[in-house]
């Protein structure tokens, strides 16, 4: 009677927890709630030796930032910087912001705020000895200083101030001015808003190995186009003036400088006769000595690698890209020295984004990686070892790996073993390397490896034991195929208690511009708990990377070209055609929604789907190609001179009448990147067409629009739209 009235109790206990009611996850504990956060080692820097790291963590007793140093060999955590013990030389309270390691690793070069001096941010930098645990040298300007950098014999420090670049010699505590003509117009060590935001560069000048030369950008913008974006700050209103080039109109140009430390001379490369030209990258070759270039014509369509003479500018061609469509940027570019001598290079000249070895003459050695599949970034080269440490999708597009490879070619291995996304930290030396790990369906942890793979120690481990009363539906992978054949991959999150004798409306998610991806297996942060949220609501969410997209090699992704808005528009409603001949699809009631160029996508797919989609959400979207920048859009589109067709056909506003669905419109007034003015044209084009839709405008928010609790405002007024209209 006992042993039956226990098999009761359990049997009762297990259909109460049955119907124990989940919590539902809301948009105020999405975008507030510091638990549903990864946890990580924060600010990580390897030492210029790789014996170890630095990492920051705030102390919540003092209420400022601590550095502290984890020694590799000793397993040993040691305090190196206590925020509340930072002083100038003055004896000022320092508000620590960033810092970095000299080459030797002997001191710091931190950035931070006085609170007692009216500096702009970066104003002024501090040399902290580790050994002193002192602040023992500060440069200060009332002028902004930026762009901070040691020399590689951490004897100088190289920053630009006032659009000018000078040079802080730290034994004599002096500094010397190189350039004498920056301006507002004129910069010379600092990048234009295009430069920074579309070729991903932030420092605007190189050092030479052996310390002695800066090569740098000079860029005058004089002929470059003003705008003002509107500021609503005063009785009288004020502006906020800057230079950005629209697309086919006039670009800085460009000049490459290269300073004589020693000699105290200066002179310019020689970059060919043709103006209109990019520099895309420069960097040293520490075995020849020269300053080697990345020459991109205007259309983005040839990039040539130049070698110039530190002493006379003078430069010869080594190796040259070519595309019928474009070339893309990037920094893979890996010098090697001794019996290898040469330099590392990727290209998708057989398909797919690879890896080859050449020799400084630009020689071709050897193909380092071949298939159907794409290496993605060169992390670094163990001299000593012949060893090639670089990321790949070779397990498929939506996956990232570790691997090394000799630089012949031979003993290709992967290093990561679980599905999912790797994030890797690489040491200097390639002895090591933390592997920051997720997967669409896991928090991330981070775990420190060895050079050859071997698992160290988890230095910050997650629990998803924070969603346990959540009950989080799984994140699924899929492959459909198009009406015409191609196949395309997907993700799907049903709701937890999906049944499949319902039907349910849907949700896609979209991004879709070109190189990029949305289906990954990696954590998805905010927006997946948010759709998280939007599942336990009883809508099915869902994603595809439409043609166009990255990591599945050349064609597939380059198709695109001068025709953007056809094959992702095709692709979006191919996904919508898949999901409706689902049972458990709501065919009728099936939403889209993204963010810039998924806000592009998502407005021209309701226009040009209007079939299939009824609802949709654009945020900060491009309307019109003639009113986004040059870099991007003639890299995808060449110029409005050249291709009006292609633009008046891949712009929203050419599609309007179309449209039969409910829109929802958002932008931020302060928008420098896609301008505010795109939402104004495509408002104002629908009001002159009588076509109903609803907006939201964020005075002053830029692309990003955060700040405060807009980003709860945000997404609980895109909630509602969704549950109003799907």
């Amino acid at each position: 009677m006992k042993f039956q009235k226990q098999i009761l109790f359990v049997l009762f206990l297990s259909l109460t927890a049955s119907v124990i009611p989940q919590k539902n996850l809301t948009v105020d504990e999405i975008y507030t709630s510091r638990s549903f956060s990864a946890k990580s080692v924060s600010g990580l820097k390897w030492h210029p030796q790789g014996t170890g790291f630095s990492f920051s963590k705030y102390d919540a007793e003092t209420k400022s930032m601590n550095v502290h140093y984890f020694d590799i060999a000793k397993k040993d955590t040691t305090l190196l910087i206590k925020g509340s013990e930072l002083k100038s030389t003055g004896g000022e309270q320092i508000t620590l912001s960033n810092y970095e390691w000299s080459p030797v690793g002997t001191h710091l070069m931190i950035t931070g705020v006085l609170p007692a001096r009216s500096l702009k941010s970066g104003g002024t930098f501090y040399i902290y000895d580790v050994a002193k645990k002192s602040i023992t040298a500060e440069v200060a300007s009332k002028e902004q200083q930026i762009n901070m950098q040691f020399s590689p014999d951490g004897k100088k420090i190289a920053f630009s101030r006032g659009h000018n670049l000078f040079v802080y010699d730290l034994p004599s505590a002096t500094e010397q001015q190189l350039t004498y003509d920056g301006s507002d117009l004129v910069l010379n060590g600092v990048f234009d808003w295009v430069y920074e935001e579309e070729f991903s560069i932030i420092q605007a000048y190189a050092w030479s190995h052996d310390s002695r030369y800066l090569g740098y950008w000079r860029l005058d913008q004089t002929d470059v186009p003003e705008i003002k974006i509107q500021k609503w700050d005063s009785l009288y209103l004020n502006s906020i003036d800057m230079r950005y080039p629209k697309a086919g109109d006039r670009n800085s140009e460009v000049k490459i400088g290269i300073y004589d430390l020693k000699n105290s001379k200066n002179v310019f490369v020689d970059l060919g006769e043709e103006k209109d030209i990019y520099v895309a990258r420069i960097k040293f070759n520490p075995s020849t000595g020269d300053l080697w270039l990345q020459r991109l014509n205007r259309l983005q369509n040839r990039l040539d690698i130049l070698a110039a003479n530190p002493v006379s500018g003078k430069t010869s061609l080594i190796h040259s890209e070519t595309d019928e469509a474009w070339v893309d940027v990037h920094d893979n570019l890996i010098f090697t020295k001794g019996s290898r001598k040469g330099f590392l290079w990727t290209s998708e000249k057989d398909g797919y984004n690879h890896i080859y070895h050449f020799s400084d003459e630009g020689k071709q050695l050897s193909q380092l990686t071949s298939g159907k599949w794409e290496a993605s970034d060169i992390l670094g080269y163990d001299e000593k070892n012949a060893l090639v440490y670089f990321t790949s999708k070779e397990l498929g597009a939506i996956y990232s790996d570790l691997n090394t490879v000799r630089v012949d070619g031979s003993e290709k291995k992967r290093l990561t073993n679980e599905a999912g996304t790797h994030d890797i930290s690489l040491s200097p030396t390639c002895a090591y390397f933390v592997d920051r790990y997720s997967n669409a369906n896991t928090l991330t942890n981070t775990y420190l490896y060895s050079g050859d793979g071997k698992k160290i120690m988890t230095l910050a481990e997650s629990d998803m034991l924070v969603f346990k009363d959540y009950n989080l539906a799984k994140l699924e992978f899929l492959t459909f195929n198009t009406s015409d054949g191609q196949d395309l991959n997907a993700y799907i999150i049903k709701p937890a208690n999906f049944d499949a004798a319902k039907k349910y409306p849907v949700l896609i998610f979209t991004y879709g511009g070109p190189g990029s991806q949305v289906v990954n297996d990696r954590w998805g942060g905010a927006n997946f708990l948010w759709h998280q949220m939007l599942a336990q609501k009883g809508y099915i969410i869902f994603a595809v990377d439409n043609r166009g997209t990255g990591g599945r090699g050349r064609v597939f992704k380059k198709q695109v070209y001068k025709d953007l808005g056809n094959f992702e528009v095709q692709d979006q409603v191919e996904a919508a055609k898949y999901l409706g001949a689902q049972p458990w699809v709501d065919a009728s009631r099936i939403g889209i929604w993204g963010w810039s160029y998924g806000g592009y996508n998502s407005a021209l797919t309701l226009m040009k789907g209007a079939d299939y989609f009824k609802a949709a959400i654009s945020v900060a979207p491009v309307t019109h190609w003639k009113f986004y920048d040059t870099i991007y859009t003639e890299r995808y589109m060449q110029t409005p001179q050249l291709n009006p067709e292609g633009y008046e056909n891949s712009a929203v506003l050419s599609h309007t009448s179309k449209l039969k669905g409910k829109l929802l419109l958002v932008h931020g007034t302060g928008d420098d990147n896609v301008h505010f003015q795109n939402a104004v044209k495509l408002a104002e084009k629908l009001i002159a067409e009588d076509k109903p839709f609803e907006t939201m405008y964020y005075p002053e928010k830029d692309h990003g629009i955060y700040g405060g609790k807009t980003r709860q405002h945000l997404f609980k007024m895109m909630t509602e739209f969704i549950e109003e209209n799907l």
